[in-house]
């Protein structure tokens, strides 16, 4: 559940979050940056200033749709972010019965050979020191997530990126803590919950520093915090599971799908787990 479960954990961490706070530039990479396009090898993958076929929408396709385009405050010209969302049936279980997943390395490897076609291992990922994730050879930040049987990956060639997963499950006392955590008076929800973690993922705050951090009221599209520049986004990905994102530049989104790691990832505007 990562650092806001262990804020559960420890409910005497409480420092409040300075908005005065600016995360320091990554130093720059002395090689150079090699510039990345979606690989067009599949004929599923139609050029991005192309209309692509839109799939099927679903009865609980609408907020995703709203926040599957561009919205207001999008920032033009300053990169694009790519995110990958793959099922992964039949994982591996533990002698407790938990799944087990594959590791946030193998997931980035995969996702950067499917949505870009390039080749990279784990020496070629580094972490700054908000353990962000970065492909220096290829001017990318990155951010990895996953729940139950999905991933979800996101690349970005400008801001800062941060994901994450969360399925709908009973913890009325994580979201009545994280309730208060944000300043309401009622509890929050799962998908309050899902950006709370991608915007840790994304900046400079912890989960030592997270009290004080508020979320604007949900609507389709990028969402300012008041964590300096940076915002979030989330939509139900089908009945049961939220994907939030966080950025500090809100940028366009080109969402993909792939059903199994055995199919190839598709373009779509509308992302649905209702097929799975």
């Amino acid at each position: 559940m990562g650092g806001l479960l262990a804020l559960v954990m420890d409910p005497a961490v409480r420092h409040p979050a300075d908005p005065a706070v600016r995360h320091p530039a990554d130093p720059a990479s002395h090689r150079p940056v090699r510039p990345l396009s979606p690989r067009p090898t599949r004929q599923a993958r139609s050029a991005f200033d192309v209309e692509a076929v839109r799939p099927a929408r679903t009865a609980f396709d609408v907020e995703a749709a709203g926040a599957g385009g561009g919205s207001r405050g999008t920032t033009a010209g300053q990169g694009h972010i790519d995110c990958l969302v793959t099922r992964h049936p039949h994982l591996p279980r533990d002698r407790m019965g938990h799944r087990l997943n594959g590791s946030g390395r193998s997931l980035i490897i995969e996702a950067l050979a499917e949505v870009y076609g390039v080749e990279v291992t784990a020496r070629d990922l580094a972490r700054d020191e908000h353990k962000r994730w970065r492909v220096p050879a290829y001017g990318l930040t990155v951010s990895v997530a996953h729940c139950d049987e999905f991933s979800a990956v996101v690349l970005s060639s400008g801001p800062r990126v941060g994901v994450d997963l969360q399925d709908e499950r009973d913890r009325p006392a994580a979201m009545r803590w994280l309730g208060t955590l944000l300043g309401r008076a009622e509890p929050a929800v799962i998908r309050d919950f899902a950006e709370c973690e991608a915007l840790i993922k994304a900046s400079h705050v912890t989960k030592e520093t997270f009290d004080g951090v508020r979320l604007p009221a949900w609507q389709p599209g990028w969402r300012p915090t008041n964590v300096p520049s940076y915002q979030v986004r989330s939509a139900a990905l089908g009945p049961a599971m939220h994907l939030a994102l966080a950025a500090d530049t809100a940028v366009p989104v080109r969402w993909w799908w792939q059903p199994s790691r055995t199919e190839p990832a598709t373009r779509t505007d509308v992302l649905t787990l209702e097929p799975a």
